[in-house]
């Protein structure tokens, strides 16, 4: 490993680590994600406390600190491997933040960002994917996990190079979503409308 490519890795666990949540929050003069609403700083948990606005803010930039450190490494010319490492870190920034201590939410908009390098198509179906299982069910935990959980055979389907690193990143954040799918099992999960319900909902 060259010392460029641990730059990029550390690079993008720091910029993973800036919770926009929590900034987003004191911007708006909301409450600290982490202690009300579900306990999860993430965009679903801004949408219960705050509307539409601020959660949209926590999405883009949520996105955005997984898209920029992987586009920024392919111009750069790692590997598709490496390109999976850099998105992992992004991701583990965000759910173990450097300067929140280290509790962070589920990274669902980040590994997204992270796969949108890969091609429109992929961004594409997992939207569609997204999309429709939360109107179907009103549970976006559900739809994060299936969505994810899709990813790796559609990125097969389009760009098989980058199908070890794509299911590298959707085994990390279907993981990161047990206590979700136990409590879909259970029928104990939030919906996406709930609000003030203390469950963890996904990022």
């Amino acid at each position: 490993m060259t010392a460029l490519t641990i730059l990029m890795l550390a690079s993008a666990y720091i910029a993973g680590s800036i919770s926009s949540a929590i900034l987003v929050s004191k911007i708006f003069y909301l409450p600290d994600p982490r202690m009300h609403g579900s306990g999860n700083p993430g965009a679903t948990n801004v949408l219960r406390l705050g509307g539409k606005l601020p959660a949209i803010s926590v999405l883009v930039f949520d996105i955005l600190k997984g898209t920029v450190p992987v586009w920024f490494s392919y111009y750069l010319g790692f590997s598709p491997i490496e390109l999976g490492l850099v998105a992992i870190m992004s991701c583990l920034g965000h759910i173990f933040p450097l300067f929140f201590g280290f509790k962070g939410g589920k990274a669902v908009a980040t590994a997204f960002g992270a796969m949108l390098p890969i091609g429109l198509e992929l961004a594409g179906a997992l939207i569609v994917c997204w999309a429709l299982l939360v109107f179907v069910t009103g549970y976006s935990s559900l739809a994060a996990i299936t969505a994810v959980s899709l990813s790796p055979l559609v990125t097969y389907l389009i760009k098989p190079e980058y199908t070890v690193p794509v299911l590298m990143l959707a085994t990390l954040i279907v993981l990161r979503h047990k206590d979700n799918i136990i409590r879909l099992l259970r029928g104990q999960e939030s919906k996406i409308w709930d609000k003030n319900k203390r469950t963890n909902a996904p990022n």
